[in-house]
């Protein structure tokens, strides 16, 4: 088990920002780790998000496997005008909602990544949540671009 761990951490490491997953967006920030929670949750509050739920992963592994993990925090944001459209749009869309924004420490500092709302309600199969998704992906993007800026 000790040997997953460290090959897992190495090979998350050695992840650039170039090498991002096809399904999100993110930057890699010198702020530390507990700083940069605090800036990204600002920087949604900017573009109207709220955050509804906050996991802390790290304390989760360790109380229910005995894992040693990274610092890292899932951020389930939403920006209710947003969320507002979609559900008139189709019900059944809260088992996509709300995005993610992921923060964890790294070589540091701190990476920054979101969920593509348009990636993510591909899924649905509606285009009338196209540029529901659309916005909400701007707005998402515009708040991990402020955090690029604190590199």
């Amino acid at each position: 088990m000790t040997q997953f761990r460290v090959a897992e951490d190495r090979a998350n490491e050695e992840k650039t920002m170039s090498e991002q997953v096809s399904y999100g967006f993110g930057t890699k920030t010198s702020l530390p780790y507990a700083q940069a929670v605090e800036a990204a949750k600002a920087a949604l509050k900017e573009q109207g998000f709220g955050v509804l739920s906050e996991i802390d992963v790290r304390a989760t592994l360790k109380e229910k496997r005995g894992i040693d993990f990274r610092p890292y925090v899932i951020l389930g944001a939403c920006n209710p005008a947003l969320a507002e459209q979609a559900f008139k749009e189709e019900l059944e869309i809260g088992l996509l909602l709300p995005c993610n924004v992921i923060v964890y420490e790294s070589d540091g500092g701190s990476v920054i990544e979101a969920l593509d709302p348009e990636r993510a309600l591909e899924v649905a199969g509606n285009e009338r949540l196209r540029p529901i998704a659309a916005e909400a992906k701007m707005r998402l993007q515009s708040a991990i671009d402020s955090l690029s800026a604190r590199r």
